[in-house]
């Protein structure tokens, strides 16, 4: 009698083999532990999930659906992202045997994927985070904020533990923070942010770094028109009333003949001098770069205390001068005398 064997015999070994697979076949990657996913595909495929790669035209068909100085929030379809991953796992799948094999692994995948979304970006200096992930969330921003600010701060809350204009350093692994899966610029003046869950309020900063100055847009005012809030040179405190812009705290901002956006600096100093209080009807340098002088700001996303759109704008610190202006200036003259005597 002839031993042969059927196609059954076949299947039914592969499907054995195939459920123990997980068990034989492991990874061991130094960064974090034993996986059935080797390293490099485990992070192309959670990448993959976090849509590095996938072309800007799926996320957003239309441009009239991301319009000028326009945001966008939404949540990542979970079956869309794992079909995604499912189709670049069966590029590998040639034979019934493969598919079976890839069915019986594939849970393991999945998990691991998972895990691995949440290492794809690390901030420096944080523990790495083993969980897995549950709900993406995330925004699209398309703003002048964006290509003026290539470093903007973006952080999220599950809860409203931070008041709107107060400064934090709390980092992304406090209880208090939803960690930031990918956050990059895809074009110029366009933001993507994925959240790992669903924030209920959103912080977006301008950038903390180095010193910047700048004029003010009037709500009110006619729509070319900029303003420039003045402050007193000896304690650097703004003139009253501090919210909205008057004849009495402020002042337009000169502009060059047939130069529409360049500043006229000499006239804006004169201007400056003549209504900041104890300028002695002047401006030295440093108390023009003080009456210039911009804090970062915040715009609040979520806030149910904060209803109308002036309301979600913070200036987030406020300039306090240590030393009055005339003891600087004495000091500097007497540091000079002893350089050039």
């Amino acid at each position: 009698m002839k031993s042969f064997i059927s196609a059954d015999i076949a299947l039914q070994a592969a499907v054995k083999a195939a459920t123990n697979y997980a068990q034989i076949v492991t990874d061991q990657d130094p960064d974090d532990g034993e996986h059935v996913v080797p390293g490099e595909l485990r992070r192309f495929l959670g990448r993959l999930r976090l849509l590095h790669g996938v072309p800007f035209s799926y996320l957003v068909p239309d441009a009239e659906l991301l319009p000028v100085e326009s945001i966008r929030f939404f949540y990542l379809d979970r079956a869309w992202t794992d079909a995604l991953v499912q189709g670049a796992l069966s590029v590998g799948t040639i034979s019934s045997a493969d598919r079976t094999q890839l069915e019986a692994v594939y849970p393991h995948i999945r998990d691991e994927v998972d895990e691995a979304e949440r290492t794809i970006r690390q901030p420096r200096g944080e523990a790495l985070l083993k969980a897995g992930s549950g709900t993406i969330t995330g925004f699209l921003m398309r703003s002048r904020a964006v290509s003026g600010w290539p470093n903007l701060h973006v952080r999220a809350y599950s809860r409203d533990v931070v008041a709107d204009d107060a400064l934090t350093t709390a980092a992304e692994s406090d209880p208090s923070r939803m960690k930031v899966l990918r956050m990059e610029r895809l074009a110029p003046a366009v933001l993507l942010v994925l959240f790992d869950g669903v924030p209920a309020v959103v912080h977006i900063e301008e950038p903390r770094q180095g010193i910047q100055f700048g004029v003010r847009i009037d709500p009110d005012g006619p729509a070319n028109e900029r303003r420039v809030k003045v402050r007193d040179c000896n304690t650097g405190n703004p003139v009253p009333p501090e919210k909205g812009f008057t004849t009495t705290n402020s002042v337009p901002v000169p502009f060059r003949p047939n130069a529409p956006g360049v500043l006229n600096m000499a006239a804006l100093r004169t201007r400056l001098a003549a209504k900041a209080p104890n300028s002695g009807g002047t401006l030295e340098p440093n108390e023009y770069a003080l009456q210039m002088l911009r804090f970062p700001f915040r715009q609040v996303f979520g806030d149910p205390d904060n209803q109308k759109e002036s309301e979600r704008f913070y200036a987030l610190d406020q300039f306090k001068a240590k030393v009055a202006l005339t003891t600087w200036k004495s000091t500097v003259a007497t540091s000079l005398a002893k350089v050039n005597p």
